[in-house]
């Protein structure tokens, strides 16, 4: 797809600029950076496990996400996280800590950069299915189901490290308790303190 400039219209061509080839305008300083799109994971935590919603949308109709979404220009990306998780898993939560930044490369569309978050949810909050979910559980982090994108499997694959780090520890409680069952539960239950990186 052809490109113009913003300020004259002309179309842009090919140019080196700081070693890389980027599309600019041949008459006057508008270069067309392609820059990424910023993104929030949220790792929701209960005493059975972590949220997760079926998706109801493409990409990844009916596989599993976490919740979250794109970062708009006007919001900080905590404050994003916890909107993202009242439009998709249908309950308010609070960011407890930062799980991880990560860089998620597009073929077809710009990259994004994913921001990970750990969360609970608010007292009384109980999780429904938003608009893009067709359903929503909780899973122990030992019996996950299929993925809808590799960067949230990368996203709780770095959570389960730490929580089996301190499972190790105390055997019998906290986080490897969330590890021991099989099935998913429903998405229910006051959340639990956990340590966090």
């Amino acid at each position: 797809m052809g490109h113009f400039c913003v300020n004259c219209g002309t179309p842009l061509v090919a140019r080196t600029i700081e070693g890389r080839e980027v599309e600019a305008c041949p008459h006057d300083d508008f270069v067309l950076w392609h820059d990424p799109k910023v993104a929030t994971a949220v790792v929701v935590e209960t005493e059975d496990g972590v949220i997760l919603g079926r998706r109801g949308i493409e990409p990844g109709y009916g596989l599993w996400c976490l919740p979250g979404g794109f970062v708009n220009d006007d919001e900080e990306p905590a404050r994003a996280a916890e909107r993202e998780c009242r439009e998709e898993i249908g309950a308010a939560v609070h960011v407890t800590g930062l799980l991880g930044v990560y860089h998620i490369a597009k073929d077809t569309a710009p990259s994004m950069v994913a921001i990970a978050y750990c969360a609970r949810l608010e007292e009384g909050a109980v999780p429904s299915a938003g608009s893009e979910m067709l359903e929503v559980a909780v899973f122990q982090l030992d019996a996950l189901p299929p993925m809808a994108f590799s960067s949230h499997k990368t996203v709780l694959s770095d959570y389960v490290r730490p929580a089996a780090r301190l499972a190790a520890e105390r055997p019998r409680g906290g986080v490897a308790r969330a590890r021991l069952g099989r099935r998913p539960s429903p998405a229910k239950g006051s959340p639990r303190r956990r340590h966090t990186p």
